[in-house]
């Protein structure tokens, strides 16, 4: 297979880009409503293993969404996040789970709208110009045409779901800059990738609160356990199955997002 069709199946799956708790009580005090978790691959776990009968969509047991269920036992828990969507697939496939009576909603989406997956193929076979270039281009994607596209969602969102607590997660930073990295891409390409993840949050933060939902930054969230970090590395770097790459593993759903989620939620 040629270099670039590799490196294209590598970053399919990206979407785009605290310490680690203890694992949470098997009897929890109290019971949840119905809970409903939607979103990309960084919802489903994609790179966090444990994947059951969920085929090509790779939901993890070890996913931020399942650790919140089996923590707070819900009435009813839908997990319908989908390795690989876009809003488009959201509002097609995933929005028909909620109903009235749901409780709490969880989301991850936006980063393969705006081409993030192109972003990580241009950084690994381009040069340092052409990677901040593209950089450039997916973030004025963002700040332009990607509002209008969460909007969407979560209009629908509000209307099916129209009592429920929504919770918008976003994306981490990649890389830890200035790191133990010695090899892989430059540093310059790092900081553009780093700089995309910024732009996602500012726009899906904004966007999360006109709707009056709660955005959980994933930078925060994942500080220090980025790749190239000198602690442990709550996201995957180049490994197999391919599409994992670059995607939060178990420790980072457990530690970063699930802690973070627990604290709102």
């Amino acid at each position: 297979m040629r270099l670039r069709s590799i490196v294209i199946s590598l970053f399919a799956a990206v979407a785009a880009t605290g310490a680690a708790v203890a694992p949470a009580s098997a009897d929890p005090v109290v019971a949840a409503g119905k809970y409903v978790a939607l979103g990309d691959s960084y919802a489903s776990g994609t790179g966090a293993g444990d994947y059951g009968d969920s085929g090509g969509c790779k939901r993890s047991a070890n996913a931020y969404a399942q650790l919140w269920a089996d923590a707070n036992a819900p009435s009813a828990f839908d997990f319908v996040a989908c390795s690989g969507a876009v809003t488009s697939d959201v509002l097609a496939d995933q929005v028909g789970a909620l109903t009235s009576d749901t409780e709490l909603v969880t989301i991850s989406i936006g980063g393969n709208d705006a081409g993030f997956a192109d972003v990580m193929t241009d950084c690994n076979l381009g040069s340092d110009a052409a990677c901040v270039a593209r950089n450039q281009e997916a973030q004025n994607f963002a700040r332009t045409t990607l509002p209008g596209r969460l909007d969407g969602v979560y209009t629908e969102i509000s209307g099916r779901a129209p009592n429920a607590r929504v919770v918008v997660l976003g994306y981490p930073h990649i890389y830890q800059l200035n790191g133990d990295c010695n090899v892989g891409l430059s540093e310059t390409k790092r900081a553009a990738i780093n700089s995309s993840s910024d732009v996602l949050a500012e726009v899906v933060s904004a966007r999360a609160g006109a709707f009056g939902f709660t955005f959980v930054d994933g930078r925060p969230a994942f500080a220090g356990h980025e790749i190239c970090s000198a602690g442990d590395w709550w996201l995957n770097s180049v490994t197999f199955p391919i599409d994992e790459s670059y995607h939060p593993n178990a420790a980072g759903h457990r530690g970063g997002y699930y802690a973070a989620l627990s604290a709102v939620a």
